[in-house]
């Protein structure tokens, strides 16, 4: 029924509407939380990938600190492939780390947005 304007089968005027319940926004901060920290450390193995290529100067600060840290998230990935080409073998092993660690990032974002 509508009195001046006033809707009342409109869900937006019905208390609660548009807040979600805490477990909802639980679920939606840890998949923010999940797609930074992704994407934090496919930056790692981009950089890492680059500065092989690049030739840059290992014993530059932050050149070494990405080294280490890339070093320590691919988890295994590092010597999949074993080319004769060293830096083929880094761009290769730290991109499919990166495609790894996206893909999986993504199952579990959209696993805590669908509940």
């Amino acid at each position: 029924m509508s009195y001046r304007g006033y809707n009342d089968t409109d869900p937006r005027l019905h208390p609660g509407y548009g807040r979600e319940s805490r477990r909802e926004q639980g679920g939606e901060t840890l998949a923010r939380v999940i797609n930074v920290v992704v994407g934090l450390v496919t930056t790692v193995f981009v950089l890492h990938v680059v500065f092989v290529v690049a030739g840059a100067n290992k014993h530059n600060g932050f050149v070494s600190l990405v080294h280490q840290v890339a070093k320590a998230l691919v988890l295994g990935f590092g010597d999949v492939f074993t080319p004769d080409d060293a830096k083929i073998g880094v761009v290769l092993n730290y991109g499919l780390a990166a495609i790894i660690y996206a893909v999986v990032g993504q199952l579990i974002v959209r696993a805590l947005r669908r509940r």
